[in-house]
């Protein structure tokens, strides 16, 4: 079962996300909060797999309870999903470095709703098709600083693994692209986000553009 916790401070997405979400049996709202307060208190309390967040609340906002949560080794297996209603704003590279697994607009369809939690759940980044594009438009105009240290850290073959994970490769595809089998690849990546602090994929993206070791398509 699949524990989901809701935080966003509009009752009517709040509750027409959870009467989605409740008609799968193999996933549970435990809770729901109208602020990034209350959501991380009940975080704490109730240890979702999957916590979908709003990145614009009162209170507190949606990326430091991200922040804070990404903190707190008692929450390490919480997967955060940020909630936007505009499918990229000034906040998305905050949000992604404070920890958050990935974006969905609020105006997602019902089975891509659905389909990003167990995504989310499962350990994978998640990041709506219009905000990866725009993600990536982001670094062709205002390109970030390298990480170039950073990269060293890596093996080749790690850094393989992570720039075809960058270009939205599952762990199979991975796998199949570098001859090696799905645990190898897993294990690529494990050892790659450990080294380089990273909280899950989404934050191995961040890395992987800012670094150079993926290079946005030319437009």
């Amino acid at each position: 079962m699949i524990r989901v916790l809701l935080v966003d401070d509009q009752p009517l997405i709040r509750s027409g996300f959870r009467a989605l979400l409740d008609l799968e049996c193999d996933i549970e709202v435990v809770a729901e909060a109208a602020d990034g307060e209350e959501g991380l208190a009940l975080i704490k309390e109730h240890l979702p797999d999957v916590a979908l967040i709003d990145i614009q609340m009162p209170v507190m906002d949606g990326i430091e309870a991200t922040r804070r949560l990404a903190a707190d080794p008692a929450l390490s297996g919480v997967r955060v999903v940020m909630l936007t209603n505009y499918g990229m704003d000034e906040y998305v590279f905050d949000a992604l470095r404070a920890g958050a697994a990935g974006f969905l607009v609020k105006d997602i369809m019902p089975e891509d709703l659905l389909h990003a939690v167990r995504v989310a759940a499962r350990g994978d980044a998640l990041l709506a098709p219009s905000i990866t594009r725009k993600l990536i438009h982001r670094y062709l105009t205002q390109p970030l600083p390298t990480t170039g240290a950073a990269l060293e850290e890596l093996t080749s073959r790690e850094r393989e693994a992570v720039a075809l994970a960058a270009r939205g490769l599952s762990n199979n595809q991975i796998a199949d692209h570098m001859v090696i089998s799905p645990m190898t690849a897993k294990t690529h990546i494990n050892r790659a986000m450990t080294k380089l602090h990273a909280r899950d994929r989404a934050q191995l993206v961040v890395f992987a553009y800012e670094s150079g070791l993926v290079a946005p398509p030319s437009r």
